[in-house]
């Protein structure tokens, strides 16, 4: 087993879970974070530290999100470590509350230029 990012985390980017995670099993993309499912320990510290709720157990995420389970695999293999919290996106609180935001996934890796 191992934790899942979801649809939450999507303009949102809070990497409180980063800070928490003993594994480094966090990777970046410009919009969203996801788990490399090979380093996760599946301790379960993300998914508490998450203030939006993105994280599951692979096995508990909802039916309407198992394409994240993919997502993350897949994006978890080519997008760069994280190791430590840095601030959320300008966008955060404008969208931590709106839900099915796929669409708006922009699946490069993280590049700070």
């Amino acid at each position: 087993m191992a934790y899942v990012v979801t649809d939450a985390c999507i303009q949102c980017k809070y990497t409180d879970c980063v800070s928490d995670c003993p594994t480094s099993c966090f990777r970046e993309g410009m919009n969203m974070l996801v788990i490399d499912p090979t380093d996760c320990i599946d301790c379960n510290l993300c998914a508490d530290a998450c203030p939006v709720g993105a994280i599951y157990p692979d096995h508990e995420v909802p039916s309407q999100w198992e394409h994240y389970i993919e997502l993350n695999e897949r994006l978890g293999a080519i997008w760069p470590e994280i190791n430590a919290a840095k601030d959320a996106l300008h966008s955060a609180e404008e969208f931590r509350d709106i839900k099915n935001k796929a669409h708006l996934l922009d699946e490069s890796p993280f590049n700070p230029e």
